[in-house]
């Protein structure tokens, strides 16, 4: 934004819906007053400028269906990129991997090699590719993240309420996560509870790195065993917390590394399989079980595992024969 590139804004008096319902005053602000300092915007309400149904308001106060917000006239920052108002022609479409969607949340089959959203060089993720195409959702987060090679079952919340009501349940352990991996080696317990701390950090070059250390943050997986194939064990793994790349660092740690996983895993054998057919890593979400964050019922999203890696697990069934 260009700072000499300046518009006198009118008054306006918004109506709170369910997309700003229980969001603090401030950032309902912040996020309707672009290229606006946040200390101009708490002025601007300490000053009584900014009315909450024809009053004073805190900044940090919650608003309610129904609340007029009164916004006086700003100067906002015109943006000079306008962003991306249709759908450019080709490319995937993410409609047809819908699995469920209601009023209040869309669960996505994700596929593997597509961010979750856009930046670090990627123009369009997830979020913005489903934005564009439904267009008429006026509410539109993402309610927790998946790798960008990780295909599977990724949340979209579509009302303020459900995305405040899923993050709840996902900080209280009440979603069940579960993953299938195919790891290298022969794994040798049907049930195992991997309990090893992680610690995240940032490179030089903004890469995320995670290691196990003492002094890091309490991880825990569960893994069963589900088929033992020629030199691999395909693995179904539960978090029973959310920690960034915790499946990869775990199976790597003891010895198992993800087939495909260009991070933490065996380059050589990555290499390998690449010739024999798997193109990416060997890990797909196949399974969330929650209440629905808006009406309470429990929900069961699962999606089955993408063409690419059961053909790769049927080559190593035949190889076995």
């Amino acid at each position: 934004m260009k700072k000499n590139d300046l518009e006198k804004d009118s008054v306006r008096r918004l109506r709170i819906d369910d997309s700003a319902d229980n969001q603090r005053l401030d950032n309902f602000l912040l996020a309707r007053l672009k290229g606006v300092p946040k200390s101009r915007i708490y002025k601007l309400v300490r000053g009584g400028e900014v009315r909450v149904n024809g009053g004073r308001a805190e900044v940090g106060y919650r608003l309610k269906l129904g609340d007029e917000v009164r916004i006086p006239p700003v100067r906002l920052a015109v943006p000079v990129i306008t962003p991306a108002t249709h759908l450019p022609q080709g490319g995937i479409r993410l409609l047809p991997h819908i699995l469920y969607r209601d009023d209040a949340l869309i669960a996505l089959n994700k596929p593997a090699g597509m961010a979750v959203h856009g930046g670090s060089g990627i123009s369009r993720g997830v979020i913005e590719q489903m934005r564009l195409e439904l267009p008429e959702c006026r509410y539109m987060e993402l309610v927790h993240r998946l790798d960008r090679e990780t295909s599977g079952v990724l949340l979209i919340a579509l009302k303020r309420r459900a995305l405040v009501g899923l993050h709840a349940a996902m900080r209280d352990g009440r979603i069940e996560k579960r993953y299938l991996t195919l790891v290298a080696g022969r794994w040798p317990n049907p049930l195992q509870h991997v309990k090893l701390p992680l610690h995240k950090r940032v490179t030089d070059d903004g890469e995320k790195r995670v290691t196990v250390r003492d002094a890091g943050q309490t991880a825990h997986t569960v893994f069963r065993r589900l088929q033992s194939h020629a030199g691999f064990t395909l693995l179904e793994a539960e978090l029973k917390t959310g920690r960034t790349h915790q499946i990869r660092v775990h199976t790597s740690h003891l010895g198992f590394p993800i087939a495909g996983d260009d991070k933490y895993g065996d380059f050589e054998l990555n290499r390998q399989l690449m010739k024999q057919g798997l193109k990416r890593m060997f890990l797909h979400a196949a399974r969330l079980a929650f209440e629905h964050p808006v009406s309470g019922e429990r929900m069961l999203i699962e999606a089955p595992l993408p063409d690419d890696l059961a053909g790769f697990l049927e080559k190593l069934n035949a190889q076995a024969i």
